[in-house]
């Protein structure tokens, strides 16, 4: 079949390892001092690894492969202990991989082996664990509110007066928002007492839940940011922030692939007038550069690019 898989250059890989870990599945291994893809029967495709790669040897293709069989990578994955388990089931689920988390789970129910608590209520554990007088039921409603969240919603403001109902529906964590008008420091401002003012200008700030179509994207400053970053840098509202419309995303824990191809409309789609990249010293984090300069090249705009390199004790590199 055709699908998905990862392929690693071979010219690139340094052979440092740092892939191997961030495979679960066991589909890498170190062989003749480089990182290699042992099986595509354990590569499920969703390019875990690639964000921890400092050479950017490892990107997806499209290509014919054997398909991936869940049930051998849970046998192989439930050997390395329940912190290994939670984390693949975790991987499914962000990755919206029901079929393939509905598999793992059924092989721990049957092998009799712990399924993580936090996956006791899924949608996906629904067919193996809802036998239980009122389970099913109690399942389908937080399937229902789990669904709810996936929607984006514009917030478009207080409904006229007399108006009887709000379109404001969905989940509020990920409705569309735009805090310009009600931010009051503008940004020659200075605050020299009091609580410092918060500079973000929009919700969502999760580059998984913002639409490439959000009207705060157009013309607008971008800050793509590590989600680390705010952690650590303690300047980050007033040095980085401020004035910018905030993107936030983990090139190491989430997609690259689906980043790349968000990242590429929302650049196509918008006239973006400039580009901020602050990311982590670690490795790993490097891959957010890649993925934004790739998207930039292939959405065929021409916007200027700065970054930020943020030590992990807060200091500016």
């Amino acid at each position: 079949m055709k699908r998905k898989i990862i392929t690693i250059d071979d010219e690139k890989c340094n052979g440092c390892g740092a892939c191997i870990p961030d495979c679960a599945e066991g589909a890498l291994q170190m062989i003749d001092g480089k990182a290699r893809l042992i099986s595509d029967l354990f590569c499920d495709g969703l390019g875990a690894c690639i964000g921890s790669c400092p050479e950017g040897a490892i990107s997806i293709e499209e290509r014919e492969a054997e398909p991936y069989d869940e049930t051998k990578v849970m046998a192989h994955i439930a050997k390395q202990g329940a912190n290994t388990i939670k984390a693949h089931l975790a991987h499914m689920q962000d990755h919206g991989e029901d079929e393939f988390l509905r598999e793992g789970i059924a092989y721990l129910v049957e092998n009799d082996i712990e399924v993580p608590a936090e996956f006791l209520q899924s949608k996906c554990a629904c067919g193996e664990l809802g036998d239980a007088p009122g389970g099913k039921e109690a399942i389908a409603q937080l399937v229902k509110e789990e669904e709810k969240c996936k929607e984006p919603v514009i917030d478009r403001g207080p409904e006229p007066a007399g108006h009887g109902h709000s379109h404001g529906g969905g989940c509020p964590g990920s409705r569309l928002m735009n805090f310009d008008g009600a931010a009051p420091p503008c940004e020659e401002e200075t605050v020299t007492a009091g609580p410092m003012p918060s500079r973000l200008r929009q919700w969502p700030v999760q580059l998984m839940l913002i639409p490439p179509h959000a009207p705060f994207l157009n013309g607008a400053d971008l800050l793509f940011a590590a989600d680390c970053v705010p952690f650590a840098y303690p300047d980050f509202h007033e040095k980085l922030l401020k004035g910018r419309v905030c993107i936030v995303g983990c090139p190491k824990l989430d997609d690259a692939q689906h980043y790349l191809e968000k990242m590429t409309e929302i650049f196509k789609l918008n006239d973006v007038k400039s580009i901020m990249i602050a990311y982590m010293e670690v490795p790993c984090c490097g891959g957010m550069i890649r993925i934004v300069e790739e998207a930039l090249k292939a959405s065929g705009k021409n916007i200027p690019v700065a970054k930020q390199k943020i030590g992990i004790k807060g200091d500016e590199l």
